[in-house]
């Protein structure tokens, strides 16, 4: 089933363009992350999808529902925490997830969906009190409320810190497992990387790049390199350019610089100390999404 269809979705401001011709696809189950700088496009997209604004071109299907005509049941069905969302300073956690619950009509446990985020000892603590990252888990307890069919997570990392971020892609991996479509938008490209099952590279309001973060790293040409010093000036290096997946192999004052995929890196040193190198140390470098996005980026 497709969850999310786009076709030709466009949006334009004053005669500018902030979406153009937008053809996006997002499968049952998938995690999707839809990456791009501030101002790429993303919200504005987000907003297209739930009815928030209406486009200036094209269509979205969202559920297999017309994102326009059908809104309604769409927000029924999904979980959204917004880009800068706000709380109800009166009002607790526990009565910000009961209202979610109440809205949608449906069934849960407001103190179990808070502990799920880390807040369980702030429960019916007011919200005006909570500091900016507690919110934003707050705002993920509230997405992830009734169980939706499809969680839409616009900027999710947003003031949190490390033990937030991993919560967030904690609870993101749970909610795929239980059967949700989960699509989110963020600047911050390592952190989606890890948990994606595809990602879509939004630039200027242009998808340039869509597929798994491999696909991209392989289509930008982003390699893994391993760098081994040594203590020869002139070490033997003819050993591991005939190993299965060696791509290069450059060697500087014992310093040897080996591009190859990740998984070949332990048989590359296994190697080289088998020739009789002796390695000092040793680091891989491995080419990220952004690193992929910025290529990509500036060919396009």
């Amino acid at each position: 089933m497709t969850v999310i269809n786009t076709t030709e979705l466009t949006k334009r401001y004053n005669g500018e363009s902030a979406v153009t011709e937008l053809d996006l696809v997002v499968q049952d189950g998938e995690i999707y992350g839809f990456l791009g700088p501030n101002g790429a496009g993303k919200s504005t997209t987000i907003d297209m999808l739930m009815n928030y604004t209406r486009p200036s071109a094209g269509t979205a299907t969202v559920l297999g529902l017309d994102a326009q005509q059908d809104a309604s049941e769409i927000h029924v069905r999904t979980g959204i925490l917004p880009d800068q969302f706000g709380v109800y300073s009166t009002l607790t956690g526990r009565e910000h997830v009961a209202y979610i619950l109440d809205a949608n009509g449906a069934t849960g446990n407001p103190e179990g969906i808070l502990e799920r985020v880390g807040l369980g000892n702030a429960v019916d603590q007011r919200a005006g009190g909570y500091s900016k990252g507690m919110q934003q888990r707050l705002g993920l307890a509230m997405a992830i409320a009734g169980e939706p069919d499809l969680l839409i997570l616009d900027e999710p990392f947003s003031g949190l810190d490390p033990y937030g971020v991993r919560l967030v892609r904690e609870v993101v991996t749970a909610e795929r497992e239980r059967g949700a479509t989960v699509f989110f938008s963020s600047h911050v490209l390592d952190q989606v990387e890890r948990i994606c099952d595809r990602v879509g590279l939004l630039s200027n309001g242009q998808l340039i790049a869509e597929g798994t973060p491999k696909d991209l790293r392989d289509l930008a040409g982003v390699q893994t390199q391993l760098r081994i010093d040594t203590d020869s000036d002139s070490p033997s290096t003819q050993a591991i350019r005939e190993l299965a997946g060696v791509k290069d192999v450059s060697d500087d004052a014992g310093q040897i610089v080996v591009t190859c995929p990740r998984t070949a890196c332990y048989s590359v040193l296994e190697t080289l100390d088998d020739t009789g190198v002796n390695i000092q140390s040793f680091d891989i470098e491995q080419g990220t999404i952004e690193d992929a996005f910025v290529k990509l980026a500036t060919d396009s």
